[in-house]
C-alpha cells in the first residue's frame, strides 16, 4: 500500500512521471494530478487526472533511476552493471565498495543485489550530486562518502572500480578484498584494460577480460535484423582474491 512519502511512477500515453505520494498536485500533458490519490493505492492501480485521463501506478526500479536520475556524466549501462553482478555472483550477504560514483547508477543497481554497498567519489560536486540521487531513491542500505579510494580501508566482498585506474588502484583494491572476494574495473579503451590486467595477474589468483556487447534489434514489415547502432561500451576486467 502506498503512503505519504513514498515514490511512485505515473505512467500513460508513453510519458512517465516520478512523484512522491500525498499533498500537492502535479501538472501533465494529460491533466492535473491530485497526489493524495495516490495514498492507500497499490501498484498497477489507475488513477485519474482532473481531464480524464487515466494514470498507470508503478513503484520506481533501478532500471527506472538509470531513466531519470540527475546525471554527471555518462553512467554505466545497466547491461554492463548486470556483467559486474552476474560475474562476482553479488549476493545479500556481500558489502560492496564502489569507487567512481559519479551519479549513483551503479551503486543503485548493486544495493538491490547486495546487503550493504558503500561508494565514494573524490570529486566533490559528483558527489552531492550522487547523494542528492541516492537519497531520492529511499534505499537504506547505501553509504556515500566523498572520498578518494585510494584513503579507503576495510574489508569488502567486491570492489568495483569505474575511474580513471592506474597501477596504484589495482593494488590499493587488492588489500581491500576478502580471500575469494572480487575486483572487477570498467575501462573504456584498451590500454586501461592492460594496465588493469596486468597488475592484477602479479596480485590475484584470477584474471579475465572482457568486451561487453549487446546489439538491438530493429524489427519493421520488412523483417527483423541486428540495429546499425554501436554495440560497444567498454571492457571489463574480473579478478578473483
Amino acid at each position: 500500500m502506498i503512503s505519504t512519502g513514498d515514490r511512485v511512477i505515473l505512467s500513460g500515453k508513453g510519458k512517465n512521471y516520478v512523484v512522491r505520494a500525498g499533498e500537492g498536485s502535479l501538472g501533465t500533458d494529460l491533466g492535473m494530478v491530485d497526489l493524495s490519490l495516490l495514498l492507500g493505492k497499490e501498484p498497477g492501480d489507475i488513477i485519474t487526472t482532473k481531464s480524464g485521463k487515466e494514470l498507470f501506478i508503478r513503484l520506481p526500479r533501478a532500471t527506472d533511476f538509470f531513466e531519470q536520475a540527475k546525471r554527471s556524466g555518462a553512467p554505466m549501462l545497466p547491461r554492463d552493471i548486470g556483467l559486474v553482478i552476474g560475474l562476482t555472483g553479488m549476493n545479500k550477504h556481500d558489502h560492496v565498495l564502489d569507487a567512481g560514483t559519479g551519479s549513483g547508477v551503479a551503486a543503485v543497481f548493486f544495493a538491490g543485489i547486495a546487503g550493504r554497498v558503500t561508494t565514494c567519489e573524490r570529486r566533490e560536486e559528483f558527489y552531492h550530486l550522487a547523494l542528492e540521487n541516492i537519497r531520492e531513491t529511499g534505499l537504506p542500505n547505501i553509504e556515500v562518502l566523498n572520498r578518494d579510494v585510494l584513503m579507503m580501508d576495510g574489508s569488502y566482498d567486491i570492489v568495483h572500480l569505474d575511474l580513471g585506474i592506474t597501477q596504484e588502484h589495482v593494488v590499493h583494491a587488492f588489500s581491500l578484498i576478502r580471500a575469494g572476494g572480487y575486483l572487477v574495473c570498467y575501462t573504456p579503451f584498451f590500454e586501461q584494460m592492460g594496465t588493469v590486467y596486468d597488475t592484477a595477474m602479479e596480485l590475484f589468483s584470477e584474471v579475465s577480460a572482457y568486451e561487453s556487447i549487446m546489439r538491438d534489434m530493429d524489427r519493421s514489415l520488412r523483417g527483423t535484423r541486428p540495429s546499425t547502432k554501436v554495440c560497444h561500451s567498454g571492457y571489463l576486467t574480473v579478478a578473483r582474491r
